[in-house]
């Protein structure tokens, strides 16, 4: 028989919000509930739980939820008599544990009965986590999954949460993860580094140290990576990931994979490379170089993100050139040995997109590339798919309490894809780089967003959503069509052909408005946000289908 919680509010105790919260977590948690109700006397409440004893519930699979939130002092003397009265039980191997207001649990813990008690601040997913089994006393590090597969497990059905957190100097960077770790605020640090550490770091002679600490922390070598490592070591020991550079692919994986167990690889297909101005690299050698670091982190079986499909959003480009780079960033990783590959969706890019067409957007491409996933059946292979949702970059307000409510309110509409990975970026992002308080602040908004959509309604049935969720498939195949004929003569596989994918961007079938004047793009494509989509159009502003626009590149 499933193991059997019992809760009750006892007593005078009328407010059962909590146990019912409590309980809703216990069954995602795999628990057989029974809810006694409000203001349960403590005879009642025994019997129910001698009643499951001497059913077909074993003593140490039955857990009593005991809950007061009234004055400190009649609560303490209820919870003795309490405590008194469930002895026999408890010697025998009942568990048992409390929840009430911080004054009533203090009390709760001077009678030393109870093995876990919760005075309200604890997270769902704390809660969840004592539910599934963990310890009752503080977690030690060997408590924490520190592989994200795994931690993902382990925080599911909540989304791991991570934020990118990089400071201009090593010394405050160091202290604000020591006070990230010690909140509990994350489940990974994604390291924020100078352009210098990922382009420059085996290259002291091409650093310019007028620009150190510009745009995140100046990581110079593997021992100062050490030290940002051994500074999330506390709390509830986060991992670590950084970018994976611009240069020195390989060389700089070593580095990652040793100093900071790098949790995932990030790299683009198409960017951080001279066509951004982010690396030393042309279009076509990145792109060799990229599926290069693909199979070395397949190969050491470490999961894989390219984050690509919101460079071309936040450049304007139209929804169905998203939904295609998209495809073609799951395709390569598969190609190229990742076994975990890890779907980065970026709402709000560009900013003026509405929540049904982003959702829309955001079904199309996991549609497309679903086809690609296949379990690993205790071979050497597999390939599996874990979505990670994030708020778009460009797309926060200024004014930190509007901010605030879209941090809020997009977390709420992302949840709708039931991510297992939550990027959380800032409500500072249009202002500051954000601060550990500001990281700190950020994830309790966040959390309060995601426990609150955990009962939200379904939005992905929406008509207006599967509608364009539907045209978005059907261009976006019309557009790695044309990618495919590309291919010169002999080319077995465009969609991973360095020259071919080069030239899909120096042709215009990628294309975005803001790669006008471009060394490789041509920013030749016209976009608009007509009814809350990004669209293509012509001279006059009409929206052009994905087989018009083509053919005007024929």
């Amino acid at each position: 028989m499933a193991k059997t919680v019992i809760a009750a509010a006892l007593g005078e105790c009328v407010h059962v919000a909590g146990i019912s919260n409590f309980l809703r977590l216990a069954e995602i948690a795999g628990w057989r509930t029974v809810f006694l109700g409000p203001a349960v006397s403590i005879d009642d409440l025994l019997t129910a739980a001698r009643r499951e004893c001497t059913g077909q519930t074993p003593a140490d699979q039955l857990l009593v939820g005991v809950s007061y939130r009234l004055t400190p002092e009649n609560g303490e003397r209820l919870l003795g008599a309490f405590a008194e009265e469930a002895a026999i039980l408890h010697d025998g191997g009942v568990r048992f544990a409390f929840g009430g207001t911080p004054p009533v649990a203090e009390r709760a813990r001077k009678l030393g009965f109870f093995e876990k008690i919760f005075d309200g601040s604890e997270s769902p997913e704390q809660v969840l986590a004592y539910l599934k089994g963990q310890p009752a006393q503080d977690l030690a590090e060997s408590d924490y999954p520190q592989l994200a597969t795994e931690r993902i497990a382990w925080r599911a059905p909540y989304p791991i949460l991570r934020h990118h957190f990089g400071l201009p100097t090593m010394s405050a960077t160091i202290e604000g993860i020591r006070k990230i770790a010690e909140a509990e605020a994350l489940d990974l640090i994604s390291l924020g580094t100078d352009q210098d550490a990922q382009e420059n770091f085996f290259h002291p002679e091409r650093q310019d140290p007028r620009r150190k600490g510009a745009g995140g922390v100046p990581v110079r070598t593997p021992d100062d990576y050490r030290a940002l490592y051994q500074a999330c070591r506390r709390g509830n020991f986060p991992m670590l990931r950084a970018y994976s550079g611009t240069d020195d692919f390989i060389r700089y994986a070593e580095v990652l994979t040793e100093a900071i167990h790098n949790a995932w690889c990030a790299i683009p297909l198409f960017w951080f490379n001279q066509m951004d101005g982010r690396g030393p690299w042309d279009l076509e050698g990145s792109i060799r170089e990229h599926q290069k670091i693909m199979a070395w982190y397949g190969e050491r079986n470490i999961p894989v993100e390219l984050n690509e499909s919101h460079h071309w959003g936040m450049r304007d480009a139209p929804d169905v050139i998203f939904v295609a780079s998209a495809f073609l960033s799951a395709y390569n990783a598969r190609r190229f040995g990742v076994k975990d590959y890890i779907a980065q969706m970026m709402f709000n890019s560009p900013p003026g997109t509405t929540d049904a067409m982003d959702l829309a957007k955001m079904l199309a491409l996991l549609e497309m590339i679903a086809p690609l996933s296949f379990p690993d059946e205790g071979t050497e292979g597999g390939f599996r798919i874990w979505k990670q949702t994030r708020i778009g970059l460009l797309s926060h307000p200024l004014d930190p309490a509007a901010a605030r409510g879209h941090l809020a309110a997009s977390t709420y509409l992302q949840m709708a894809l039931k991510p297992h990975i939550y990027h959380i970026v800032g409500h500072t992002e249009a202002h500051h780089a954000a601060n550990a308080d500001d990281v700190i602040e950020a994830s309790k908004i966040v959390r309060r967003a995601i426990n609150n959509a955990m009962g939200a309604p379904n939005m992905l049935h929406a008509l207006e959503v599967q509608e364009r969720k539907e045209r978005l498939v059907s261009e976006a195949s019309l557009t790695l069509e044309a990618i495919r004929g590309l291919a010169g003569p002999g080319v077995n596989d465009p969609w991973t052909d360095p020259p071919t994918l080069a030239k899909a961007v120096t042709a215009g079938v990628l294309d975005a408005p803001q790669l006008v004047n471009n060394k490789f793009g041509r920013g030749m494509i016209r976009t608009r946000v007509v009814d809350g989509a990004c669209e293509a159009v012509d001279e006059s502003g009409r929206v052009l289908t994905e087989e018009e626009r083509l053919s005007k590149l024929r």
